[in-house]
Formats: C-alpha cells, sequence, structure tokens
C-alpha cells in the first residue's frame, strides 16, 4: 500500500516532537514530514507531493490562514487542516474560508489519526484527479438569488433573529452545507455532531452568523438561471422536496428526532454535486446534460462517462472533506445505489434514496437521462419490501403540499 504525505507545521518544535511521538505507530503508513514554518512548508510543497498539510494557526510571519490559502491557490488538491489551541475570533473567522476542518488542541491522538485517515481515504472516491482539485478548492458554494438577497437582508436588519436566519439557510443546499460544516469542526468549539440547522444557528450565535455573512462571505450567489434543459432554480426545489420527503419517510420508520433530521440534511444535500458541476465546469456540464436528453443512461453514467465522476461522488467529496457527519456524507454519495453501501436495515441513505426517486417519478423534468427508480433489490434485503407504497403515499402528500 502507498504511504500517505502528511506535512505538518507548528512554530514550536516542542509540539512538533509531541506530535512524531503521538504518531510513531503510523510511520508503516504515513509519510511525515515536521517544518517549523509556513514558508518552510511552501518550500516542501514545492517540491514533493502530500496528501494533508496540518498547520497551527497563530505563528510568525505567516500564520495558518495565510498559508493554507497559499495551499489552496497553488497545491488544491491537498486536504487542509488546521490544529491549533484557543484563537482569537478574529484568527479564526480568517481561516474558514482557507481549511477545510479544524481541530482543537490539545486533540486527542484517536481523533487526529483519524480525521486525517478520513481525509485520505476520500479521496479514493474520485478518480479523476482535475476534480478532486476542483472539488478541494472550493470554500462555498452558491446559493439562489432572491435566498441570497433574504439572508443578508435578514442578518442586517435591526430586528433579526436566529428563528429566521435559520429557516432560510435551511431552504438553501450551499448555506447548509457551510454552515453544518462549520458548526461540526472546533471551530467554534463544538464537538458533537450536529446535523440541524436551526440548532447549528443557535449554537453560533447571531454575532457570528453576522460576521461570516457580511464580513467573511460564507455565501455567494448563483450566476445562472438554467443549465443545459433545466432550470437552476428547479433543482433547489427539488433539494428541498427530497430534504422533506426523506425526514417524513425517516418519521413513519423511527421517531428518533436525530435520524430525522440527519434524512432531511442529506435529502437537502443529495444532488450538491451538480452545483460544483454547474458551477465550476458550467459549459462541459451544459454539454453534458444536453447530451443525455434522450438517453436511455442514468444521469450518473452520463456523468461519469463525460466528467470522470457523477454528482454523487463529487458531493460526497466534499462534504467528506467539510466533515460532515458519515450518515450525511453516505447518504449523498449512495442515494442512487444503495445496494453498494453497508446498510443492512433501514436507515437514511434508504430514505433519501427513495424519496430522491419518488420525487425523479412525479417531477421527471428536473434531470437528463433515464429517471432514478427504487432499488427493490436493495429494499428486499433491508426486509422493508412492504413499506414501499406507505412511502410512495407519503412522498405523493409531501410533494403536493411543498
Amino acid at each position: 500500500m502507498m504511504k500517505r504525505n502528511i506535512i505538518f507545521v507548528d512554530d514550536e518544535q516542542e509540539v512538533l516532537n509531541g506530535l512524531r511521538r503521538m504518531l510513531r505507530d503510523m510511520r508503516k503508513e504515513w509519510s511525515m514530514t515536521f517544518v517549523n514554518s509556513g514558508t518552510e512548508a511552501l518550500h516542501h510543497l514545492s517540491e514533493h507531493s502530500f496528501d494533508v498539510i496540518v498547520s497551527d494557526m497563530q505563528m510568525p510571519g505567516m500564520d495558518g490562514a495565510q498559508l493554507l490559502t497559499g495551499v489552496m491557490k497553488n497545491y488544491p488538491g491537498v486536504v487542509r487542516i488546521i490544529l491549533s489551541g484557543h484563537s482569537k475570533k478574529e484568527m479564526i473567522l480568517k481561516s474558514v474560508g482557507a481549511a477545510h476542518q479544524y481541530l482543537a488542541k490539545p486533540c486527542e491522538p484517536s481523533i487526529l489519526k483519524a480525521t486525517i485517515e478520513r481525509a485520505c481515504s476520500l479521496r479514493a472516491m474520485l478518480a479523476d484527479n482535475d476534480l478532486k482539485q476542483i472539488v478541494a478548492k472550493l470554500d462555498s458554494l452558491p446559493s439562489l438569488p432572491n435566498l441570497y438577497i433574504e439572508i443578508n437582508n435578514e442578518i442586517r436588519s435591526s430586528d433579526s433573529s436566529l428563528k429566521k436566519v435559520g429557516e432560510i439557510i435551511s431552504k438553501d443546499a450551499g448555506m447548509t452545507a457551510k454552515i453544518l460544516q462549520l458548526v461540526n469542526s472546533a471551530f467554534f468549539g463544538f464537538y458533537s455532531r450536529i446535523t440541524s440547522v436551526n440548532q447549528a444557528v443557535t449554537l453560533l450565535g447571531l454575532d457570528t452568523v453576522r460576521a461570516l455573512v457580511t464580513s467573511i462571505h460564507i455565501f455567494s450567489e448563483i450566476k445562472r438561471t438554467k443549465v443545459g434543459p433545466i432550470g437552476v432554480e428547479d433543482l433547489w426545489n427539488h433539494f428541498f422536496s427530497v430534504g422533506a420527503m426523506a425526514r417524513e419517510i425517516m418519521k413513519l420508520e423511527s421517531g428518533d428526532t436525530r435520524l430525522m433530521d440527519e434524512s432531511f440534511m442529506a435529502g437537502m444535500l443529495h444532488d450538491i454535486g451538480k452545483i460544483i458541476f454547474i458551477t465550476n465546469l458550467a459549459e462541459k456540464y451544459e454539454t453534458t446534460l444536453d447530451s443525455g436528453i434522450d438517453s436511455d443512461l442514468s444521469l450518473s453514467d452520463i456523468e461519469t462517462k463525460s466528467l470522470g465522476a457523477d454528482h454523487s461522488s463529487v458531493g460526497g467529496y466534499l462534504l467528506g472533506l467539510w466533515g460532515l457527519p458519515d450518515s450525511i456524507i453516505e447518504a449523498v454519495f449512495f442515494h442512487h445505489r444503495p445496494g453498494e453501501s453497508h446498510e443492512n436495515s433501514f436507515g437514511v441513505i434508504t430514505a433519501v434514496h427513495v424519496a430522491n426517486a419518488i420525487a425523479a417519478r412525479e417531477n421527471p423534468g428536473y434531470t437528463v437521462g433515464a429517471l432514478s427508480e427504487i432499488d427493490r433489490m436493495h429494499i428486499e434485503r433491508i426486509g422493508k419490501t412492504d413499506r414501499i407504497p406507505v412511502w410512495e403515499k407519503k412522498g405523493e402528500e409531501i410533494l403536493h403540499r411543498v
């Protein structure tokens, strides 16, 4: 097995020595480089190929945010992780765009190892190196113009409320993904897995969200109204519909609020890879969609043939880099092929898969190629075949209401 190449950057030699001791048992799997400054790190990056960079935040000369910004620009395929002690809020906000994930010192060895291993394993999800670089370079995803305007107006209002802010963000896949990335890292000191936007916004607080929106500009506006035969607004309606259906289908099978939240979030984000294609490979993706209008192939097969990967792989890769909960990443990655997952009983993957298939059947105009269908072999494997008519009825009710 080829070793992972990891570079650690910290101006304190004692910290680097501690990392060496902590990670000694990983020497057979990782090739590790330890350097004392951002300048030295960039020098090594110019001469060698690395999979992951782990950097301190506060360093003399070039700080961690500046270093990772340079890495993002010049070596976009490298996974960027901040490992730092408590910093000033301004420094934390400064690194939001440049870092994929943020770990707090002192960091448990198991957490550091798991984070790096997870980041490296994700790279196997995408075989195309160009796509890896495109995705790794992303620091945000665009929103619909009306929602972008709405969140900016609300956050600047003298009587803005966390409830209203949460409601707006919950309507938008790009905003949802970014907020969940931040709240599920140690950026702001939270360590539990958060899958509810309202909870995320409440934990961050109105002042932090206001700073993220107005100063850091973590949200942006999509400039296109259509790509190929598909209206962009139709895509957003599809995101929300699948999220709402997945939540209600999960409610039918489990009263667990956490699983319902995860199902809604995964449904909202299941096609986020399409946003990546639309905003980064617009012309090529438009050609890809046009070629699939009368095709008998699924959109996933059409995308893979034309672009090197499909939207579920690209979306899952981004959410994995951003450190979102595994249940959401897996649902995004397997929403077209649940039978390839390890899910052996009803869970979030199945809820999103079924919701997406129902939405495709009822509103086929949002996509091209052969429509997604419920994988009945998978449903039979998990022992839920008799529940399909119940899910379909509930899905139709949700779509009518939405």
